[in-house]
């Protein structure tokens, strides 16, 4: 029998191919039986991430200004009243009050005060063009002055610990005036998304309990770049109890890929007293905080700043504004939590 020459050879390099098979299948299992880091997404963080050391407390919030003002000019009752008020965490409102300079001046110092306390500040941005549709809230920069405005906000809370409730109403309200809605939509959705980019938690507006159906709800939301925010929040400024809200905002939930929402529980102490503008007999709500995370709630909150004016309705003064006799009634029938 003859033999090649190189046979030897070839053996060598059979064994040393059989050899690297073997060590690729070997690492294959391997790495397929490893578990793969998870992506986390604003979807998908957890809410004591989104609200990361709980509520930022303000030191001159517009409880804290009036009890200051209230107390200089004698009016002790009505001083002690808002320093109750302020005691508690509460959104901090962003207005076309604040043009781009200065709007980027309040975010850098409530962040570096939130800094301090190793907490989160929810920011409300109101501004939208025809804002509450011309009524008492009226204002809102226009559809030219707005997405730079948005620009300048992102700007500021890029790269910080924050979220931003977009637009109370604006939403709810195209009910009221449908053809706000080729305008507003498209900047609401432009704003989601820049701000979103910038993995800032937004929670865009879907009124509340009482107000829209869920499904009209869903759709608008939806078309308003649900998909890019955290979720959405309800009952800003409004009085419906917890429950009721939680059922409502459930439904839109589950209509809108399980987005995440919070609460405002700020005047919702006593329920409905049959108007929306600074009612009688009203009651704070419960202490606002982070949830424990097992439902799509993330936090209730006090989005609205209890003891300010819905408008010139009922004896009080123009919408924003501190109401004394509002402020005293809403401690008085507070919720106890």
């Amino acid at each position: 029998m003859t033999y090649s020459r190189d046979r030897p050879s070839r053996l060598r390099r059979l064994a040393l191919a059989s050899a690297a098979v073997a060590t690729l299948l070997v690492l294959s299992a391997c790495s397929a039986a490893a578990p793969q880091p998870k992506v986390t997404t604003i979807h998908s963080e957890k809410n004591t991430a989104v609200f990361q050391g709980g509520l930022y407390l303000q030191k001159d919030s517009i409880a804290a200004l009036a009890a200051s003002r209230l107390a200089a000019s004698g009016q002790s009752a009505d001083a002690s009243v808002a320093e109750q008020i302020a005691k508690v965490p509460v959104a901090i409102w962003l207005g076309d009050q604040y043009d781009d300079t200065q709007v980027v001046r309040k975010i850098e110092l409530n962040l570096a005060a939130a800094k301090k306390q190793g907490t989160t500040p929810t920011f409300v941005l109101y501004a939208i063009p025809n804002r509450d549709c011309g009524d008492f809230s009226a204002g809102g920069f226009t559809a030219e002055k707005y997405p730079g405005w948005i620009k300048a906000v992102t700007g500021a809370l890029k790269g910080h610990k924050a979220t931003v409730i977009l637009e109370p109403d604006s939403l709810a309200m195209l009910s009221n005036c449908a053809d706000e809605a080729a305008v507003r939509i498209p900047l609401i959705r432009n704003a989601v998304k820049e701000l979103s980019a910038a993995k800032v938690p937004v929670y865009l507006d879907a009124g509340n309990s009482h107000w829209v159906q869920p499904t009209v709800m869903a759709d608008r939301l939806e078309k308003a770049g649900i998909e890019y925010a955290r979720g959405f929040f309800t009952n800003v400024a409004s009085y419906y109890p917890l429950d009721d809200e939680e059922a409502y905002a459930g439904k839109v939930s589950a209509l809108t890929g399980g987005a995440h929402y919070v609460i405002d529980v700020s005047r919702n102490g006593t329920g409905w007293k049959g108007t929306w503008c600074n009612p009688d007999g009203t009651g704070l709500g419960e202490h606002p905080h982070v949830t424990d995370g097992s439902t799509k709630l993330d936090a209730i909150l006090w989005v609205k700043s209890p003891g300010t004016s819905d408008g010139t309705c009922n004896g009080g003064p123009a919408a924003g504004q501190w109401f004394p006799r509002y402020a005293s009634d809403l401690v008085r029938n507070r919720v106890q939590s």
